[in-house]
């Protein structure tokens, strides 16, 4: 009973390290296949990037053309045309989680757990579409956050409510953003907004609000073609009312679409932060496309850039230089950003360069949490030499797993180099880092190699476990070696 008792015992060790073995596979697999989708996000977001080139000067005269044709009036085609293509150039997404359009197919409980800029734009977005409720829901989930976006928030909060006729909580909610943000940009805004809920008190709520917008919208495009002398006072002044998000865009739009010194010069006051944020980003977007077309133009982004404060007027910037490849730019900001999401903002964005050159400059100088942090945005198109060299001559055992994982993602003869360093090492966690590296590969030849030669029982047995758990000619045979002997 004892010897039966002890081999039942035996059995079930067997079995627990057999599921040990196995989990670990699973988390290997699990992360490799993480770093792969990151990669092939990122691939995606350059030929997102490559999409947006189209010609949309030539699709504008072929539509005009063939309006003509059919005897069909399109007053702003063109306009309409060229938006798009400045949507699309500023674009820097990733396009397979639109995390706004997420966050508004979500319902109260859900939307705690998506970020305050996804809730902000969501918001945003159901103003533009004048679905109070919808926006007033965002907006109080984004105050309740008390983060980089409170103010705005705290804004178009009141502006929901004033659309729904609560007039006293619009009121309440504008004391509230003078009184814990005093030296906030939207203070104007508040009180335009101010203005025309006390002049609409004892009023009701006019259903004719939204075709009066779309009127503003189509008067914009028009009287801007028509007589721009005029139009650029009217747009001017549209910016400092309480006016939707959608209208105050458009009107950036045009005066970005001029060819006027005025309207250059109000675009880059606002840039420069002459307004409210949302305002400034707006500004900042149009403003890089109205520059490629005019290289005389000077660039003002990095001047802006470092004498800002919020974050979001940041953020785009930096998308903006991802988006115009301008490495040089990114990797100036990247060095001079305390703020580490914005520096790993940057670093993302650098690591969409080939080789990525301004990378391994940053990595020069970088603390170890950096240089891991840099390294694993290396997984798309690195440079195999200087990874490694990271592998063979890092001290850190963060940095050079970091590293290994990389080296081992890459396409190519790459084991040979995690062969070679696995013999010469010493450190149990590097060692192991490699064998999980070369699994992830499903690279059976080159373990049964590692296992030959390991001296260590504890090591030779880790190996052997991930062999029994790939399917492969290699590691049976190696197996079955095993069990001859």
């Amino acid at each position: 009973m004892e010897a039966q008792q002890r081999a039942m015992e035996a059995q079930q060790r067997e079995m627990e390290r057999q599921i040990e073995a196995q989990q670990r596979v699973l988390e290997r697999d699990g992360e490799a296949q993480q770093r792969a989708l990151e990669a092939q996000m990122r691939a995606a977001e350059r030929a997102l990037e490559k999409a947006a080139q189209i010609d949309v000067e030539e699709l504008a005269r072929r539509a005009a053309e063939k309006a003509a044709e059919i005897d069909i009036h399109i007053p702003d085609v063109e306009l309409q045309l060229a938006e798009t293509k400045l949507k699309l150039d500023a674009l820097n997404v990733n396009p397979f989680f639109n995390e706004p359009l997420f966050a508004q197919k979500m319902g109260p409980m859900q939307r705690r757990y998506v970020n305050e800029d996804a809730l902000y734009s969501a918001g945003t977005r159901a103003l533009d579409n004048h679905r109070w409720d919808e926006a007033l829901e965002d907006f109080n989930q984004v105050v309740s956050r008390a983060g980089s976006r409170t103010e705005g928030a705290l804004y178009w909060k009141a502006y929901a409510l004033n659309k729904l006729g609560r007039r006293d909580e619009a009121q309440a909610s504008l004391a509230e953003l003078r009184k814990s943000y005093p030296q906030s940009r939207w203070l104007d805004d508040a009180k335009a907004l101010e203005l025309e809920i006390q002049q609409a008190a004892g009023k009701p709520v006019s259903p004719d609000q939204q075709a009066d917008e779309d009127l503003k919208l189509i008067a914009i495009n028009s009287i801007m073609q028509s007589d721009p002398d005029r139009a650029i006072p009217l747009l001017e002044n549209l910016l400092k009312t309480s006016s939707s998000p959608k209208l105050k865009e458009r009107a950036i739009f045009v005066l970005a679409q001029s060819g006027s010194p005025r309207a250059h010069q109000i675009l880059e006051q606002i840039a420069r932060g002459a307004g409210n944020p949302d305002l400034q980003v707006k500004a900042i977007e149009y403003m890089r496309q109205w520059r490629r077309q005019n290289d005389n133009n000077p660039d003002l982004l990095p001047e802006i850039y470092a004498s800002a404060n919020d974050l979001s007027v940041k953020r785009v910037i930096l998308d903006t230089y991802g988006a115009n490849r301008e490495w040089d730019h990114l990797l100036q900001a990247a060095r001079a950003e305390k703020n580490h999401d914005l520096f790993q903002r940057a670093v993302d964005q650098l690591g969409n360069h080939e080789g990525q050159p301004e990378l391994w400059q940053l990595y020069a100088s970088a603390s170890p949490d950096d240089k891991a942090l840099i390294l694993e945005r290396m997984y798309n198109n690195p440079n195999l030499d200087k990874l490694g060299e990271v592998v063979r001559n890092e001290k850190d055992e963060k940095v050079r797993s970091a590293a290994i994982r990389v080296l081992a993602h890459q396409k190519g003869n790459t084991a040979d180099t995690l062969v070679a360093v696995y013999g010469s090492e010493q450190d149990p966690k590097i060692k192991r880092t490699i064998v999980e590296s070369l699994m992830s590969q499903r690279n059976a030849k080159a373990m049964v190699e590692l296992a030959r030669a390991e001296k260590d029982p504890k090591m030779k047995l880790q190996i052997v476990e991930y062999l029994g758990n790939m399917k492969s000619k290699e590691a049976s045979d190696y197996l079955l070696e095993l069990l001859s002997k």
